[in-house]
């Protein structure tokens, strides 16, 4: 039984498998999981209407690309007109990967990449030439141990909707 809010072990096994081999396609999908291609097709349109899944595309590594240095800048800004006019800042640095508001010391904390420490420098000075940015804080990403993941989650969503 798939709860409303979740999702069942053979949405959790489709969900892997893609993951783990996203050109399988629709019937490769279904040969590997031993159900109908139709089931395979109506699960992934499921899936992708409610946001569980949100992209089919790939995964780029921004190392392999030439930007190896990973850094999260914590940025404090001016909160008059709102976080819309920095966010459209950053969003035109094409070095800054994502962009969160959280709670705390901070308003915003900032993904961004680098070619080196000379061009991280580079990015910053280009985050911070904003009227509405007041203080940055950058933290250099040494080792990566653990990198984006969803599996568990969607392995303990799956138990989570059995029980």
């Amino acid at each position: 039984m798939i709860r409303p809010d979740g999702i069942d072990a053979l949405d959790a096994r489709l969900i892997a498998l893609f993951t783990e081999n996203p050109t399988v396609g629709v019937l490769g999908a279904s040969r590997r999981l031993g159900v109908a291609r139709g089931t395979v097709q109506a699960r992934l349109d499921r899936l992708q209407g409610r946001g569980i899944i949100s992209a089919m595309g790939p995964q780029v590594d921004p190392a392999a690309l030439g930007y190896p240095v990973t850094a999260f800048c914590t940025l404090e800004i001016r909160q008059r007109q709102g976080h819309a006019p920095v966010v459209a800042h950053l969003a035109a640095i094409p070095e800054v990967l994502e962009i969160h508001s959280t709670t705390g010391v901070g308003d915003l904390i900032v993904r961004v990449v680098a070619r080196d420490n000379a061009d991280l420098g580079r990015v910053i000075d280009e985050i911070i030439d904003d009227v509405h940015v007041l203080r940055a804080n950058t933290s250099m990403c040494l080792v990566t141990h653990l990198d984006h993941r969803t599996g568990p989650l969607v392995e303990a969503s799956a138990q989570r909707g059995n029980d």
